[in-house]
């Protein structure tokens, strides 16, 4: 054997460095691990940019278990990562730089024409991409924890930026390439902020950050801060406008505590809705389980699960890709959406992302339910005639994420952070049976603001009756994404926005509460509350507080409406 040669034990060979030249010059490099024996077999494709070694083992088996599994494996690096040619721009060039790898693999002796790509996050793109082109073997696909619609699923929700994951992802992937092109100064900035990165999203205006404007550096970070709407500049770089030309079935695995949570879903019902044929719409299948980005298991935050969390995955690919590309019909029995309930701590089966029928709980206080001290109160029965509720919101001390100031994600108690008065809080009586909340809650707040513009964040927290308060989900909108020029200061606007989805199940006893509140940093960006100045823009010089109003009286019914599915016999 040549010196790029291995041999892996069990039959498995590894040839590193393999080179594929693309039709514009470029070339991509590729580790190929080979199943035992000389007949083709089926290929397994991930592109990523992280290090083609790695192959997302920080949450899939290594490559060479898919190989001792009867499949060829192939971990490419994209365009101007790893040992790849070209300039890496993220999601830019990966849709035709996909097809063209999948139309050369196919050439290739040892695979057999037929073709399935995996992969999370980054890689799921990837595949999303891929696919939207059709490339001839590409056979099935099984994306996790990434976003058919980047604006909405990755970058954005209604209107926020996801701050502490958008700045972060910038700055990890910057660092190679001020490494690529020897920009010594500016790779010494990135190491130095990611070496704190927990801490990087309080640096204003996050825009104007010094690690990411050096002009000798990629503009992507600065470009995804600048295009802060919907715009043609999302949709050249994702598929939300060619869901339509999609025509394989998809593996989507999401996460309830995942940063891309949103954009999973959404994914799954996109495809489900329009792929390009009625084959690839009804062979959409979604995993939902409790995790977070990574890793994938039974810790999440403060709370240890039970074992159901610890699925294996692994397993799931393996049937999966033996159903599509070696027919052995191992995935026929599974129902198109598989989700983990939080509180029973255990899986159920649905045809869709939604529960059978809508609760609607409504906002009461009697004027004073800042905090949870106050008086707010949350039950299925109209208001009547109420006061309404008042809070401020301070940029200089912002309502934290549920995760705290560092933004981790996971089931962390509410309880200190409910303490404070720039936040409403309303909370249910002790229910008297179970309550499985399944699906996308929204809530409609009837609410004035000072604020020539501004945010309203809602989170849903279960109240377990020794009183420990665990994050739920979290939404939040902008008064510019909802209302555009319809929006004034000290105008009564109603505010009705989406929750990111979940499965929970509120037992018997426990209460169910909802937090208002101006924003939730550094999860997302703080709105600077001032007019002309752009969330990106803001500084301590030029920020401003405001009174947000929170209206329940029988004209403005605010409520918080979830699905529920029934007690089935």
């Amino acid at each position: 054997m040549t010196n790029n040669r291995v041999d892996c034990g069990n039959g498995v060979t590894l040839e590193r460095s393999v080179r594929c030249r693309l039709s514009d010059g470029i070339t991509l490099v590729s580790d190929h691990y080979y199943a035992a024996g000389e007949e083709p077999k089926p290929t397994l494709l991930m592109r990523q940019p992280y290090g083609r070694d790695i192959a997302s083992t920080v949450v899939y088996a290594h490559p060479i278990w898919f190989a001792r599994h009867g499949y060829n494996v192939v971990i490419q690096d994209v365009r101007g990562r790893g040992g790849s040619e070209g300039a890496f721009y993220p999601f830019r060039h990966e849709a035709r730089d996909g097809a063209e790898t999948i139309a050369w693999l196919r050439t290739r002796p040892e695979c057999n024409g037929r073709i399935g790509m995996y992969g999370f996050s980054y890689q799921g793109a990837t595949q999303l991409l891929a696919a939207a082109e059709r490339p001839e073997g590409l056979q099935c696909i099984a994306p996790a924890m990434t976003a058919c619609d980047l604006y909405r699923g990755w970058f954005y929700h209604h209107g926020a930026l996801r701050l502490a994951s958008s700045l972060g992802w910038g700055l990890q992937m910057l660092k190679e390439d001020a490494r690529r092109l020897n920009l010594r100064d500016a790779s010494a900035k990135l190491e130095a902020a990611w070496a704190n990165v927990r801490t990087q999203a309080t640096i204003s205006p996050y825009a104007e950050h010094p690690a990411i404007i050096d002009p000798a550096l990629p503009s992507y970070a600065r470009d995804w801060f600048a295009h802060d709407t919907p715009s043609d500049y999302w949709s050249a770089l994702d598929v939300s406008q060619r869901t339509h030309e999609i025509d394989v079935p998809a593996l989507h695995v999401s996460g309830w505590y995942d940063t891309y949570l949103e954009g999973s879903i959404l994914g799954f019902n996109l495809l489900r809705s329009s792929a390009r044929s009625a084959f690839a719409r009804e062979n959409q299948y979604l995993l939902a389980g409790p995790w977070v980005h990574i890793p994938w298991g039974d810790r999440i935050g403060e709370t240890t699960l039970n074992d159901a969390a610890l699925i294996d995955t692994d397993d799931l690919l393996l049937r999966w890709f033996d159903h599509w590309l070696k027919d052995a019909n191992t995935f026929a029995k599974e129902p198109p959406v598989r989700h983990f309930a939080l509180g029973v701590n255990q899986w159920y089966e649905a045809n869709e992302v939604t529960g059978d029928t809508e609760h609607t709980l409504y906002l009461h206080s009697a004027g004073r339910a800042e905090s949870r001290k106050g008086n707010g109160t949350l039950s299925p029965d109209q208001p009547a005639d109420e006061p309404s509720d008042v809070f401020l919101c301070d940029p200089e001390v912002p309502v934290t994420a549920p995760g705290g100031p560092q933004s981790l994600s996971g089931i962390f108690d509410q309880s200190t952070l409910e303490q404070g008065n720039n936040l409403l809080v309303y909370t249910s009586e002790p229910l008297t049976e179970p309550r499985h909340i399944f699906g996308t809650p929204r809530v409609v707040l009837y609410a004035t603001t000072s604020a020539p513009q501004a945010d309203l964040a809602a989170k849903l927290v279960r109240v377990l009756p020794n009183n420990r308060a665990e994050f739920v989900c979290i939404g939040i909108a902008r008064s510019t994404y909802l209302f555009g020029d319809d929006y004034a200061p000290d105008k009564l606007h109603r505010w009705e926005f989406t929750l990111e989805p979940t499965s929970i199940v509120f037992a018997a006893g426990d209460r169910m509460r909802l937090e208002i509140a101006g924003g939730a940093f550094p999860l997302y960006d703080r709105n600077p509350s001032t007019a002309g100045i752009k969330p990106s823009e803001m500084t301590p010089w030029n920020w401003g507080r405001s009174k947000h109003t929170i209206l329940h009286d029988e004209r403005h019914p605010s409520a918080l409406i979830v699905s529920v599915i029934e007690a089935r016999s």
